[in-house]
């Protein structure tokens, strides 16, 4: 089958077929610029931004560095990065922070919570490509009729506000029906991990977990720490802390008081926790379940360079028990 256009095009500005998944509170520009310089999608929420005049400073910033790389190292692969928005109602500053978006021409666009139907145009109209989010079958025929231009699959094992279908199952049902640009995620933190998305089927493979564990990260040093004492055991999902079902560091839930194994909330008590209790995501850290791979807190460029000397070998060894004969 032919590549897809974009794909095509997207894929010879990296140098590993990866797009980061933009983490709250953890992504910044700092960590965008450290990814699309390494030669793989950068990402990062608006909502990290605050104030949200702070995100045109933030688009500044991102633009001026990878311009000035481009300048100085004209041969180097940059890549393109992208910004999350979230398209449900109760995001009061969606409309604020899509003008900056489009003053900028943001290259891509990750949307989520909601098909996109009323902005898609408007992305499309400065350049732009939409990425939806989906967990679902149901989701992703939303996202395709809505015109988006790529799917990223946020299946079980993904950090965040993961789904629960296994990567081969909803991978499997939504080629049926999509040949455009998949992006794959559950539990990716290795080299082998992406060679494993792109023979399923995938496109690209979307991590995130992996890069909290960067030097350039804004992670609290505490929870770069726990991610790298953590194995997949100590992942507890559970929707007690949002209403939405997400992923979370067991060592977090009870460094804040609380019984992983207990979390029950009554009808009349509201969600979230009160001003005087630790916060989800501030003090409740999200994690997936590929923690076990994660070693040490090194800078974003070593963390990718291991993904592609893994990738490398993962593909060669593959190669040669195949073709022996």
């Amino acid at each position: 089958m032919p590549q897809h256009p974009l794909v095509k095009a997207l894929r010879s500005q990296l140098a590993l077929p990866v797009m980061s998944a933009p983490m709250f509170i953890v992504s910044g520009p700092e960590l965008v610029i450290a990814q699309c310089s390494s030669g793989i999608i950068g990402a990062m929420p608006a909502l990290n931004a605050r104030p949200q005049t702070d995100l045109a400073k933030w688009l500044e910033q991102i633009e001026s560095a990878l311009a000035e790389l481009r300048t100085r190292e004209p041969g180097r692969p940059i890549a393109p990065y992208a910004v999350n928005h979230i398209i449900h109602e109760s995001n009061g500053r969606l409309q604020e922070d899509l003008a900056v978006c489009e003053e900028y021409k943001v290259p891509l666009v990750i949307t989520s919570l909601r098909a996109p139907n009323d902005i898609v145009g408007r992305i499309h109209a400065w350049g732009g490509k939409v990425f939806h989010d989906v967990t679902t079958l149901r989701h992703a025929r939303k996202a395709i009729d809505a015109g988006v231009d790529g799917l990223i699959l946020v299946c079980a094992g993904a950090g965040g506000h993961a789904g629960t279908l296994s990567p081969f199952a909803l991978l499997g049902e939504v080629r049926r029906i999509y040949d455009g640009p998949v992006v794959l995620s559950g539990a990716i933190s290795r080299g082998q991990d992406i060679l494993a998305a792109l023979a399923m089927g995938a496109d690209f493979a979307y991590i995130g977990t992996r890069f909290i564990a960067s030097a350039e990260a804004r992670a609290q040093e505490a929870y770069k720490q726990m991610l790298v004492e953590a194995q997949a055991s100590d992942i507890v999902y559970t929707p007690y802390f949002t209403g939405i079902p997400g992923s979370y560091l067991r060592p977090s839930i009870m460094k804040a008081g609380l019984d992983p194994d207990s979390l029950v909330r009554s009808s009349d008590e509201p969600i979230g926790l009160s001003s005087t209790q630790s916060k989800p995501w501030k003090d409740i850290w999200s994690a997936g379940q590929g923690v076990g791979s994660i070693a040490a807190v090194e800078p974003l460029s070593h963390i990718v360079d291991t993904l592609k000397a893994e990738y490398r070998e993962a593909r060669a060894a593959l190669a040669n028990d195949f073709d022996a004969p």
